[in-house]
């Protein structure tokens, strides 16, 4: 049957290469997920289609076995009444219906086989649409975590670029030391060097000038007769 082959198909993806293709992997499962879903209520339909196929097949082929009985039965009310041709008329319709009987056996074979056939394919279906759902979770979750790992790795390569522009600073900090070092030093040496001479010059004049005030302040005490009072 081209139904039963076409459903066949959609037992067969393979969800793992659909999977491998794909670059957000919990983006394509909801997808699979979502066609699953769809060929599942389609799948439902054919399914309920052939198995109500299977029970019209069924009942025709019990009604036929009851004809058959119910002939069977009347010919031998008949022979029993000594009515030989009706015996014979009711055999010949038992016959008839026996030879439909087979027709319909074959069909409901058929239609037993199909349905069979769809209720595999529907319930394999289901367990693969509930196996991706116990699944879904997981994979979400794996690509949460992938998704964070790679945002951690970024971050890492960027704290990596600080650290040279740290060593970069640092250098930048060490050469403006120097240079303030080497100012101070040239400072230093435009300084005019030390007059010793002078120095003591200086010394000396103080000295002078303390004895010049001693001796005015003992001509003063004198002239004022201090002096002698002290005495």
């Amino acid at each position: 049957m081209g139904m039963l082959s076409r459903f066949g198909d959609i037992i067969s993806s393979n969800v793992n290469a659909l999977l491998d293709k794909a670059e957000n992997p919990s983006k394509m499962v909801d997808e699979y997920l979502r066609k699953a879903n769809k060929d599942l209520a389609d799948v439902k339909r054919e399914t309920a289609g052939v198995m109500a196929e299977e029970t019209r097949t069924k009942r025709l082929v019990d009604e036929n076995a009851a004809s058959v009985a119910r002939y069977e039965d009347l010919a031998k009310k008949a022979l029993m009444a000594g009515n030989e041709d009706d015996a014979r008329v009711f055999l010949a319709k038992k016959q008839e219906l026996e030879s439909v009987g087979a027709g319909l056996r074959t069909a409901y074979d058929a239609a037993h086989a199909n349905a069979a056939k769809m209720r595999d394919m529907h319930d394999k279906l289901v367990k693969d649409i509930n196996d991706l759902n116990a699944r879904r979770q997981a994979i979400a979750a794996k690509v949460s975590v992938a998704k964070t790992q790679d945002r951690i790795n970024r971050l890492g390569a960027g704290a990596d670029k600080m650290k040279g522009t740290m060593g970069a600073f640092s250098r930048m900090e060490e050469k403006a030391n120097r240079m303030m070092d080497e100012a101070n030093a040239a400072s230093e040496l435009d300084k005019q060097p030390v007059d010793e001479a002078q120095t003591l010059e200086e010394k000396y004049k103080s000295v002078d000038t303390n004895t010049s005030v001693e001796n005015e302040l003992a001509a003063l005490k004198e002239k004022l007769g201090m002096n002698k009072d002290q005495k």
